[in-house]
């Protein structure tokens, strides 16, 4: 028989949880900065790039995944198509993940925590994984045979000259934070609301993977190593057990008779709260004897 809830409830969430906005505000701020620089400060490395490219194509065949040319093939069949996906790759990315901290910070700020800590490991990981293996993405290798839709169909976040682009590191495909950020995203939401609906925020990171291989910016092994470096995150930092289970809080007379509001357990029923099995406890209409009664029977 279950005690507690394991999901969140639609209270007012607990405001002792939640950081200081100023603090929080400049933290994630300064660890964007750094992540921006920090691919910068590892752009060039061309022809270790390609070389790189290279490895990861032919392991990629190796093990028999399926080639990004066939998901490209699915976009390039209409140009509405291809623009819709180089534009939720150019616009979705960095927005979506922030309006997903904001609204649990505002929300779920226990979950807030977390997912900042895991999404903080996950960015930083990728950073060194980026200076010690750069790696130029399938756009680029002339042995894929893909096209760069960003460049021919638009719109694109990248330069045309990956040397001289000092807007972003092109030489940095290993792993795909584009995919590592969605699947956060869509976790943290799962994991943080009770809709029968949630799941379907899954939509997200399996729309940026299509999107990602489709229009040619990342491999399939970009967004496996990415998924495993997150799925050590999300070990490392666990949520709190208050923010899993939350006790259900129900009406019930603290001492006989007073009419006080205290805890009571699930199976006591009453509130209006809902059930992991959906279903409520069903409650005895018999009358309790008082203990005067109880002491004249005996």
């Amino acid at each position: 028989m279950r005690l507690a809830r394991t999901e969140p409830t639609d209270q007012e969430p607990d405001i002792r949880a939640r950081p200081p906005l100023v603090r929080e505000f400049l933290l994630v701020a300064g660890l964007f900065l750094a992540y921006k620089f920090g691919r910068q400060a590892a752009n060039g490395h061309a022809e270790e790039a390609f070389r790189n490219a290279g490895s990861v194509w032919d392991l990629e065949r190796a093990l028999h995944l399926p080639g990004e040319g066939a998901v490209q093939g699915l976009l390039l069949h209409g140009h509405p198509l291809i623009h819709a996906a180089n534009t939720y790759y150019a616009a979705v990315h960095f927005p979506a993940t922030a309006l997903f901290l904001v609204w649990l910070y505002w929300r779920r700020p226990a979950h807030y925590v977390r997912s900042r800590r895991v999404l903080a490991a996950l960015t930083a990981a990728a950073l060194v994984l980026h200076l010690l293996f750069p790696l130029a993405p399938p756009r680029m290798l002339p042995a894929a045979g893909l096209v760069d839709t960003g460049q021919v169909y638009g719109p694109t976040v990248y330069g045309q000259t990956p040397a001289t682009d000092t807007m972003a590191n092109q030489f940095a495909a290993m792993p795909s934070l584009h995919v590592g950020w969605a699947v956060m995203v869509a976790l943290g939401l799962i994991a943080a609301t009770r809709s029968r609906w949630r799941w379907l925020w899954l939509l997200h990171p399996a729309i940026t993977l299509f999107v990602v291989v489709g229009t040619a910016n990342h491999y399939w092994l970009d967004a496996i190593v990415v998924v495993a470096l997150l799925a050590v995150a999300l070990a490392a930092f666990r949520l709190p057990l208050s923010a899993r289970t939350v006790p259900a809080r129900l009406p019930w007379p603290g001492v006989w008779g007073s009419g006080a509001e205290a805890s009571a357990p699930v199976y006591a029923g009453g509130g209006s709260g809902t059930y992991e099995d959906g279903v409520r406890p069903a409650i005895s209409e018999a009358p309790v004897a008082s203990g005067a009664s109880m002491g004249a029977a005996r």
